[in-house]
């Protein structure tokens, strides 16, 4: 418990500046952490970190993170993420026969997704700081972490139906519940706080929606690792396991938050 709490003080530390500042130095922070999350997933599969398609798919994922026609020097791929996606699956389809078959047409769809779910999972922490700004930002590491929190503590104080044991035995029905009214205490305080454009309902709607998708974020980290034998998608955080595991939720609900805030 000490080691998690210390890890939790510096990551914080060092994290919430960069989040305040905004601009290139959460662009580059963001790089930094979906790389590290990119290799993760390569090492559950097994895939060296220094390998052809791992490379690939590191390149892939950096373009997928860029920022949406922002800086000049990249706008290019920046438009063009799915024509760069194509030539990346090409590249690996072709390197499947070079190697004949030791890197399968499996690999190339995991490596694929990888980018995917991690690129863009990462793209639209960028997003939502530069297009909607600093407290739509915190709105979700408030809500996510409300969720955690009272899906965590209300599940063991009156958990008693399985939410999915074969996933993650220890999540209970009531945990979840318990998970989406906190946000929604949250979100109305929020409101109350923040000056922000939503409407109260459009918040509260905003907020429950967040929550049940961060939820299933976990749910999903839970599959995956439960599916690949690890405990912690990595050791980077000393008591908190590895860039995944910390960033499961948020990376689920970015892509979704961005899209709610634009309609």
């Amino acid at each position: 418990m000490k080691q998690r709490i210390i890890t939790a003080i510096v990551a914080l530390a060092v994290f919430v500046p960069i989040v305040l500042i905004g601009g290139l130095p959460f662009t580059l922070i963001m790089y930094v952490i979906g790389t590290v999350g990119v290799i993760e997933l390569l090492k559950m599969k097994h895939l060296k970190a220094m390998s052809f398609p791992s490379i690939i798919s590191l390149l892939l994922t950096w373009v997928f993170l860029l920022p949406n026609g922002r800086d000049v020097a990249f706008q290019f791929l920046s438009e063009h993420k799915i024509e760069v996606a194509l030539a990346a699956v090409l590249l690996l389809l072709m390197y499947t026969v070079i190697v004949k078959n030791k890197f399968t047409f499996d690999d190339v769809g995991f490596n694929l997704l990888t980018t995917v779910y991690v690129g863009f999972g990462f793209h639209y922490f960028i997003e939502v700081r530069q297009e909607f700004g600093l407290a739509y930002l915190f709105f979700a590491f408030l809500i996510i972490w409300a969720t955690d929190s009272g899906a965590y503590f209300i599940g063991r104080a009156m958990g008693k139906r399985k939410l999915w044991p074969e996933i993650s035995p220890n999540k209970t029905i009531e945990g979840f519940v318990g998970g989406v009214v906190c946000a929604i205490i949250v979100a109305i305080v929020f409101k109350l706080l923040a000056n922000i454009d939503q409407t109260m309902i459009e918040l509260l709607v905003i907020g429950i929606i967040v929550s049940l998708f961060g939820q299933m974020g976990d749910l999903v980290q839970s599959a995956f690792k439960r599916h690949y034998g690890v405990k912690d998608s990595g050791k980077i955080l000393p008591g908190h396991g590895g860039i995944l595991d910390r960033f499961d939720s948020l990376m689920f609900i970015m892509p979704i938050l961005a899209f709610l805030l634009s309609l």
